[in-house]
């Protein structure tokens, strides 16, 4: 029913346009066209004026109302993200300058040379000077901040430092996997055609690094203030890793691994005091329409302090035990309290 209502009412929108159109027809003929152009000629330069000034206003307000509800308001969460925070800065300062200036222009001038009877219009078909002005000043602009724009780009796709802490996500219809090193801090080999079962991700146990690495779905561990190095896949369609909050975000391509790295600044915790919401935690969505269950592809990642990350990564059981449980070593028995054994000797020696 409300479809209907809806299809009704743009049906009598175009109606009472059609009409209004006619009826203008009928005055221009009934005053004269040159009498009814010059009429709407004025109106056309007044309602310019007009829709500049509420223009203006307008985006004045979005940008008081919404500022607040963006998540420049946060800060940026890791080091490499301050930057693309202050390059994205400058690129809407240059464009915003330019963009007022235009848009001044353009509707003063639809006002100020509207049609009068002593005036003729003026024709500039070509100026070399402002060919090269208006095309050289832009290009150098642009220029810069692609320059920019790549220089960030390279440097969080290239090497991670030695240091990092590397983790391995991948994506899939729909959610995310993560993937950590043990001990022996190298992720071991995956083989597509190994996917069956309890081996999700298709984790090729031959390789001896594969024994001890970690798999873990949906909630991801890292520890604030040391670099991570993210190992991005995907198993089926694209997928993309977005990082809102960190300023960062990766292509997830099958059959591809794509990596990234940055620097988290603050914990999960501090976060929320930061943006005074007990709730907070940062995300990983993805940003690359890959279905119908795209909407629901969102992951949880914890940021901590190193003690708190090694903790939980010392509590972890190696995904090679959860695809061979029988293989997973027996857990020794805990030792008798001392303090029941001094009971009991206290006891035999009572007797």
């Amino acid at each position: 029913m409300t479809g209907i209502l809806l299809v009704a009412i743009i049906v009598m929108i175009f109606v009472i346009i059609f009409q209004i159109s006619k009826a203008s027809e009928y005055v221009s003929v009934l005053k004269g066209e040159e009498t009814a152009r010059k009429q709407n000629n004025k109106i056309n330069a007044f309602l310019m004026i007009t829709f500049l000034i509420l223009g203006l206003i307008g985006v004045w307000v979005c940008n008081d109302f919404y500022y607040g509800k963006t998540l420049f308001v946060q800060g940026s969460a890791s080091e490499q993200g301050k930057k693309i925070d202050l390059m994205l800065y400058i690129t809407i300062g240059v464009t915003g300058v330019v963009f007022v200036i235009t848009q001044v222009l353009l509707f003063w001038f639809a006002f100020k040379y509207q049609e009068k009877d002593n005036r003729k219009a003026f024709y500039f078909p070509h100026n070399n000077k402002l060919e090269l002005l208006w095309t050289t000043v832009p290009a150098i602009f642009l220029t810069v901040l692609v320059v920019f724009g790549l220089k960030y780009w390279f440097k969080m796709t290239g090497p991670a430092p030695d240091n990092a802490v590397e983790v391995e996500v991948t994506g899939h219809q729909f959610g995310w996997e993560f993937r950590y090193p043990g001990p022996d801090g190298i992720l071991g080999h995956k083989d597509y055609k190994l996917t069956q079962g309890a081996n999700s991700l298709g984790i090729d146990f031959s390789d001896k690094a594969s024994l001890d690495d970690i798999h873990v779905g949906g909630t991801m561990h890292i520890p604030v203030g040391k670099p991570i190095k993210l190992v991005i896949n995907s198993q089926d369609v694209i997928h993309d890793v977005g990082l809102s909050h960190f300023r960062m975000k990766m292509d997830a391509v099958p059959g591809i691994p794509t990596t990234l790295w940055f620097t988290p600044l603050y914990t999960t915790e501090q976060m929320k005091k930061r943006t005074g919401n007990p709730n907070f935690a940062y995300e990983i969505s993805c940003d690359q329409m890959c279905g119908k269950g795209h909407f629901s592809m969102r992951g949880v990642i914890i940021v901590e302090s190193e003690e708190e990350y090694k903790k939980w990564l010392a509590q972890q059981t190696p995904e090679y035990y959860t695809v061979y449980p029988e293989k997973k070593p027996p857990v020794p028995a805990a030792p008798a309290d001392s303090t029941e054994k001094g009971k009991t000797a206290m006891l035999s020696a009572t007797k």
